[in-house]
């Protein structure tokens, strides 16, 4: 098991779902050990309702997070070169990061999390989706850091 790192940006395609589940998930895992954002590649969607949803299962609330892509949050003042690790849970969001981290001595790891938008017919089977998501998540920051 690794040491937490300081900061941690999670990354995936519209910062709907996977990212600011990760990010979410982290924070209630650790609380403050460590800086977590999360981005995407476009900032095209909102919050997921049905990620909302499975997380607030596990005591996460993500009512509050307002997606924002790499290029917002560097308009925002926050630096790619400000974080110790780069998580990217999407090929895309992994090409993106790498792109942008070329010129950094950033660590940029690519975890293959399950997208759930798109799965499922009925509203159970959709939530049954997203739980298998945040599920991955959960199982790979504990393998990764414990807790």
């Amino acid at each position: 098991m690794k040491a937490l790192p300081q900061s941690i940006l999670f990354c995936c395609d519209h910062n709907a779902v996977r990212s600011p589940m990760a990010e979410g998930i982290t924070k209630k895992l650790y609380g403050f050990e460590t800086y977590v954002q999360s981005v995407g590649v476009m900032n095209d969607l909102e919050i997921d309702g049905f990620a909302i949803a499975v997380c607030k299962e596990i005591g996460v609330e993500m009512d509050r997070h307002q997606s924002r892509s790499f290029d917002e949050m560097e308009e925002t003042g926050e630096a790619l070169s400000g974080f110790d690790l780069i998580v990217a849970l999407s090929p895309a969001s992994q090409r993106r990061a790498l792109d942008l981290t070329r010129f950094y001595h950033l660590t940029v790891e690519y975890w293959p999390i399950m997208d759930p938008t798109g799965l499922g017919e009925t509203r159970e089977q959709k939530l049954n989706a997203y739980r298998q998501t945040r599920d991955q998540l959960v199982e790979q920051l504990k393998r990764k850091w414990g807790g």
